[in-house]
């Protein structure tokens, strides 16, 4: 990666930069050039009227043209004045891991770009989703702070092991249905697997309430009042049609709250209901009022068991603020529903304030880690408040031998090696040699698997996704096996291809060649009938003159509009050429 543009990138742990891909800048055809000059125009035409008020501004503090993709380099050196950064990736990247990007500043950006046939609107997630959608909002302070905010918050949430069968499902959708050579057959039986997938979800997870706050904010956000609301979404801002589509009376809009966080969406399709927040601050709150009802808040027996159910990487913290990080498989509760004994498998570490105990990294915790929680029984002062007095009082020193009885029938029996304690002074760690762990009349722990260390702690205060110090921990994400597929194209559309270069040099040359038009004009009625967008460049190189040429490409792109199914992209071109001409004039 290159640090050079924009120092935030530098600041991207390892986990996330497995991610980062270099831009395939030179793989982007003319075509794919046209694509994006044609949505933009059309988008800031009509966006200037629906857009919030940060957008047009937004797209120069951006580093955002109209007329070419932007580069990743380019649009770093301007981001970085903003505090924010943007990475190329392969298309959809697990939410978490999208999430935490955000909590960084920086904007994940999906190389590709849709094809011709999807210029409306895709499923996957493109370069004009992301680079000309969600980068120019964030030149508002408000609203970047939000999406900061939502990043720190939304990578601690729990998934289910659902949520990553889904995920996989939709990447896949959205993989083949931007490759023109996949079959009907293959788009219909991964559609078929998103819906089985999210039929079987019984209950929504933190990750689908969080990605549906996402989804009706980040992505399909309006703002203002129900009837005078702006566009500030990054999926409605990137769509032609469904920025229009969303500000008719057939979509219903209703008052943004937590409610979003049980409203699930269908990425496939245009959504029938969007949320209004009246401002951005509003934002802020729900994502708060949401964060407080989160296993990240509240910790507790619920929030261990969403561990143990997620199977993947989570960490809880105790009251005394050490911190436990691993694979979850078993917690033993009270009879007050009160978790008194948790235990891991595999690689766990510890730590304290995100900073990796030194000697106890996974790699010593290699087979898993276990622990009591809570008070002693019959005494009202819990280990972690007592003070030096306390505990030699109560026999709990380094050389003493102890029968510590917990309430909730845990027993911790063995000889005190040593302790750890916080920066306040607290005891958060105690080692003991020859020690036995029992549950009532169950072995937990036995002397001769080597040292217990005990973690010291009354409560679970929180419990979240992934690991405390991830470098120390070496979190590795899981790049995605399928990537996006790269078109093949047939010689036949490298032709087109190297028509639509000649015509994009021709404009920025600034010098019109009417012999090659007339001779490009010819090759596309014998060669390739169906193209309506190349036609549509060609018409707006001479759409300022009155000549017989330009009134053959009119006439030619009337007859193409025949055929209904793009004769509002075809009108929709030729309405925007003649709203610049009278901007000329």
């Amino acid at each position: 990666m290159n640090f050079k543009s924009n120092k935030i990138i530098s600041r991207l742990p390892k986990h996330l930069q497995s991610f980062v891909i270099r831009q395939p800048y030179n793989e982007y055809t003319s075509q794919n050039q046209a694509v994006w000059r044609y949505v933009m125009r059309k988008n800031i035409d009509y966006l200037s009227k629906v857009a919030h008020e940060s957008y047009i501004p937004g797209l120069k503090k951006a580093g955002i043209s109209v007329n070419s993709i932007p580069k990743m380099q380019g649009m770093n050196r301007i981001l970085k004045d903003l505090g924010w950064a943007a990475v190329s990736v392969d298309g959809f990247i697990p939410p978490n891991a999208f999430m935490e990007f955000q909590a960084y500043n920086t904007l994940v950006i999906a190389a590709d770009i849709r094809t011709v046939d999807h210029i409306e609107y895709t499923p996957a997630p493109d370069i004009i989703h992301e680079a000309a959608g969600h980068a120019p909002i964030i030149a508002n302070p408000e609203y970047a702070e939000y999406l900061r905010r939502f990043g720190e918050i939304g990578s601690k949430a729990i998934s289910s092991a659902k949520d990553f069968e889904l995920y996989e499902a939709i990447r896949h959708l959205s993989i083949i249905k931007e490759d023109p050579n996949t079959s009907e057959k293959e788009i219909a039986k991964a559609d078929k697997q998103v819906a089985e997938v999210v039929d079987s979800m019984t209950e929504l997870s933190e990750m689908a309430k969080i990605r549906n706050l996402h989804w009706w904010t980040v992505e399909y956000g309006l703002i203002g009042s129900l009837e005078n609301s702006k566009i500030y979404g990054a999926g409605l801002l990137s769509s032609i049609g469904e920025s229009q589509w969303c500000m008719s009376d057939k979509v219903k809009k209703v008052p943004y709250s937590i409610e979003a966080a049980d409203t699930d969406f269908d990425i496939t399709k245009p959504q029938p209901q969007l949320f209004v927040t009246p401002d951005f601050a509003h934002l802020s709150m729900v994502l708060e009022e949401y964060a407080n009802k989160m296993a990240l808040r509240k910790g507790g027996l619920k929030g261990l068991n969403k561990l143990i159910d997620s199977k993947i990487l989570g960490t809880i913290e105790l009251s005394t603020g050490i911190q436990i990080s691993g694979n979850f498989e078993d917690v033993i509760v009270d009879e007050n529903n009160n978790p008194v004994y948790f235990k891991t498998n595999g690689g766990t570490a510890l730590a304290y304030k995100n900073k990796e105990l030194i000697g106890h990294s996974k790699a010593y915790h290699t087979d898993g880690f276990s622990s009591a929680i809570g008070k002693l029984k019959g005494i009202n002062i819990a280990i972690e408040d007592m003070s030096p007095t306390d505990l030699e009082a109560y026999g709990i020193y380094e050389g003493k031998i102890v029968n510590l009885k917990f309430e909730g029938n845990i027993t911790v029996t063995g000889e005190i090696i040593t302790g750890k304690r916080n920066l306040k002074g607290k005891i958060i760690l105690i080692s003991f040699k020859n020690c036995t762990v029992k549950h009532k009349e169950k072995v937990l722990f036995h002397p001769n698997w080597g040292i217990f260390d005990m973690a010291v702690g009354k409560e679970v205060v929180s419990a979240y996704s992934g690991v405390a110090d991830p470098e120390n921990f070496g979190l590795i994400y899981d790049v995605p096996k399928e990537k996006t597929h790269k078109i093949k194209y047939s010689e036949k559309d490298k032709k087109l291809h190297g028509l639509y270069d000649e015509v994009r040099k021709i404009r920025e040359k600034g010098r019109i060649n009417y012999i090659r038009l007339e001779e490009i004009f010819i090759l596309l009625k014998l060669e390739f009938p169906n193209d309506w967008l190349l036609p549509l460049e060609m018409t707006e190189l001479v759409y300022n003159e009155n000549s017989q040429f330009k009134r053959n490409m009119i006439n030619y792109l009337e007859s193409l509009a025949e055929n209904t199914e793009i004769a509002h992209l075809i009108n929709g071109g030729i309405e925007l050429l003649e709203k610049e001409m009278k901007r000329v004039i």
